[in-house]
């Protein structure tokens, strides 16, 4: 791999990372994905996709409805001033909860035409969106709609909610899920789970990239993910890799190297670093929210 992408950190393979007890917290989802980590609260949302609705978990009052109807919302993430942005299949978009708790769509085409169904996101610290667009919520009824796709192809895009603009990042993948930010923001990791609609050409794969202005350049494959595939992942603040895989989580130096494994009894879909002291994993997993103490 090109030297552009090589990170000088030791500390990430530093088995304390990952030699931690998992816990599961609740289980009240149909399909429980894209968990975000509310400091203010010291709580986590996440979202039930295929129940069409959003739960809130947190040690004082345990699990709770969050939300009834959340147009089959997947990825969540939490911007600058503390708001739920989250990437909903029902209406194709990306939507704002208001610290008053409405619901804003931001975005929801590209060029005048419908985006597929925006699965999960990253915000930059300069306030951009960056998500992918596979077409899961609208290939049938499951999690969204079935309608016919208005983009030929599932891309990475950058939408700035300063300007309106959206920015196609990249067009290199057939299958994008999850992505995140290096911790200095100068690369960006994106899953690609082709395999599952292409068994024999598919990838099943974390790819990394130069992040240039709201493009993304420079293409690489990081690692293949088994057993299964990558859906959701998270990075840490020095640079481990945290992806979900069928039966756990894999963790990762920033080179792609194998550190460690946290399995988990429910097929992942997603993860997230949370807690008062960053030590934290969150894990959604099928029907399941999950916590694995970091020591």
């Amino acid at each position: 791999m090109s030297s552009i992408f090589s990170v000088n950190n030791t500390s990430v393979l530093d088995s304390s990372l990952w030699n931690g007890t998992l816990e599961r917290l609740c289980s009240p989802a149909v399909w429980a994905e894209g968990p975000v980590w509310l400091p203010e609260q010291n709580a986590v949302v996440f979202s039930d996709v295929k129940g069409n609705r959003l739960f809130r978990w947190s040690e004082q009052d345990g699990v709770s409805l969050f939300r009834h109807s959340s147009h089959y919302a997947n990825g969540n993430a939490l911007d600058k001033q503390g708001r739920i942005v989250s990437c909903e299949h029902g209406r194709r978009g990306i939507s704002r909860t208001e610290h008053n708790g409405e619901v804003t769509l931001l975005v929801d085409k590209f060029e005048g035409k419908r985006f597929n169904s925006p699965n999960d996101l990253a915000i930059r610290s300069d306030g951009t969106i960056w998500f992918t667009d596979p077409p899961y919520g609208i290939i049938n009824d499951n999690e969204g709609y079935k309608s016919e796709s208005q983009i030929v192809g599932c891309y990475v895009y950058c939408f700035d909610p300063e300007d309106g603009s959206v920015t196609l990042a990249s067009s290199d993948l057939q299958r994008p899920n999850g992505l995140a930010f290096s911790p200095d923001e100068s690369l960006m990791y994106v899953a690609d789970m082709s395999i599952v609609d292409f068994p024999v050409q598919g990838r099943h794969q974390l790819r990394v990239y130069q992040v240039s202005g709201k493009e993304l350049l420079g293409g690489q494959r990081l690692t293949d993910v088994t057993p299964g595939f990558p859906d959701g992942f998270c990075v840490n603040a020095e640079g481990a890799i945290f992806c979900s895989c069928k039966d756990g989580v894999l963790v990762f130096s920033p080179q792609g190297e194998t550190v460690g494994k946290i399995p988990v009894p429910e097929l992942v879909s997603n993860c997230m670093i949370g807690g008062v002291d960053g030590n934290e994993l969150y894990i959604t997993a099928t029907t399941s929210l999950y916590r694995y103490r970091l020591s």
